[in-house]
């Protein structure tokens, strides 16, 4: 299906089953006029002929008048008297007739049997087309070979003919692979002739020429905008660390002062992670090190501990074992932020279990649970549940964008005994 699919095999076939049905219906209707001009023929010849023989016989009644006819048989009675026809003969009326009898081989012959009737004479004339029937037969082979060369002779001229027509087209298409491949953008119309490919090949490269620019624009956009946000980040980073510092500073300012800079480094974080999503370019630690999860874990939840306040849910932290995993430290942190934020938003009251260990990382949660239909749809953009709060539904599609980036899978499924658990599998599946 794939073959018949593509544009040249469609050229092909066109061209076979045209010089096929071409060829066949011209052998079609040579067999037909030849078959129908011979028939009418041998009928008037033989029709002329057994009334030439009547007249013979009425000018020449003598028995011994010589009547000599190589491819004819020829019977003349009085009218009624029929003791020496043939009884087959005796039936037919005046006309011509298509009849078989049995040859000297014992075989059956095709003849044609002309028959002349009067108030005075019977005359019977016979003619052997066993001749004519061969000559048919071999007419019909000699056109079936006709054909079948004419076929043939059409699906090799579909091949050349296709090979000369898509050579453009397979030349653009290689010329765009190249340059996908290659991710350089070159001028396409310079190597086409001014006709239906040169044409998209011009439209091929006034696209590709804007999608560059707004591929460059996007770039510098959010280089401009990821060092001018660490500016400022920076600046409130440093006055909490300062203020921090202060010996004479409160217990409640202090703390107000730590929700901030966790504020900051998860901002920070999030430009990261938005940074390397708009590049589509995966990036390793800037340490040289792999990033241990379970410590982001723990951050993680430090810092989505607001989002609890004074709901009675209780958090737990299971680590089963060490888990490090070949990615920035800020990806992974965004992509456990969403999850363990989302248990922490949605959850009113019971617990919130954080497993680390075996390649992945499951958060269950109490909370109102998701219907088993539409978990997979929760990480489409600007999907949200129908049993949450407020939202943009974007945070589960960023975390989806990192993961296939990086490999990783991510799932939601509700929970048997109530609410729902998600998973970051930092693993291929098996």
């Amino acid at each position: 299906m794939r073959y018949r699919r593509r544009l040249r095999s469609r050229i092909i076939i066109s061209f076979a089953l045209f010089g096929l049905g071409l060829t066949a219906l011209f052998a079609a209707a040579t067999l037909y006029m030849r078959g129908r001009l011979e028939d009418q023929l041998v009928n008037s010849t033989l029709e002329r002929e057994l009334r030439h023989f009547v007249d013979f016989k009425r000018a020449n009644p003598d028995p011994a008048a010589p009547w000599a006819m190589s491819l004819y048989r020829a019977q003349i009675v009085r009218a009624g008297r029929t003791a020496t026809v043939p009884l087959a003969w005796q039936k037919y009326d005046a006309g011509v007739y298509d009849i078989e009898d049995v040859g000297s081989e014992g075989t059956l012959r095709p003849f044609k049997l002309a028959v002349y009737k009067d108030d005075q004479y019977w005359a019977y004339l016979w003619f052997d087309v066993s001749t004519q029937k061969l000559g048919q037969r071999q007419l019909v082979v000699a056109i079936a070979a006709a054909v079948f060369v004419f076929a043939l002779l059409s699906l090799l001229l579909g091949f050349w003919l296709s090979a000369r027509v898509m050579s453009p087209v397979t030349d653009l298409v290689q010329r765009v692979r190249a340059m996908s491949d290659s991710g350089q953008p070159r001028l396409l119309r310079t190597h086409f002739a001014n006709d239906e490919v040169g044409q998209l090949a011009e439209a091929l490269d006034a696209y590709s020429t804007r999608l560059t620019e707004m591929v460059q624009r996007d770039r510098e956009f959010n280089a401009d905008v990821s060092h001018e946000l660490r500016t400022p980040l920076a600046v409130i980073a440093s006055t909490t660390e300062l203020l921090q510092a202060s010996s004479d500073l409160a217990d409640k300012p202090r703390e107000r002062l730590k929700r901030i800079e966790r504020a900051v480094r998860q901002c920070s974080e999030l430009i990261d992670a938005l940074l390397l999503l708009s590049r589509r370019e995966r990036q390793a630690p800037t340490d040289g090190e792999t990033t241990d999860v379970a410590r982001i874990v723990e951050q993680v939840v430090d810092s989505q501990r607001p989002h609890i306040a004074n709901k009675p849910v209780a958090v737990r932290i299971e680590i089963d074992e060490p888990l490090e995993v070949v990615a920035p430290s800020s990806v992974v942190a965004v992509a456990l932020s969403n999850l363990i934020g989302n248990a922490f938003k949605y959850t009113p009251a019971g617990e919130v279990i954080i497993t680390v260990g075996h390649g992945r990382v499951s958060v269950e949660d109490t909370g109102p649970g998701i219907a088993a239909e539409d978990a997979e749809r929760l990480f489409e953009r600007g999907v949200r549940g129908t049993k949450v709060g407020k939202g943009g539904g974007l945070g589960l599609a960023i975390v989806r964008r990192l993961c296939e980036l990086y490999g990783w899978q991510v799932a939601l499924a509700p929970r048997p005994q109530g609410g729902a658990t998600a998973t970051l599998g930092f693993t291929p599946p098996r």
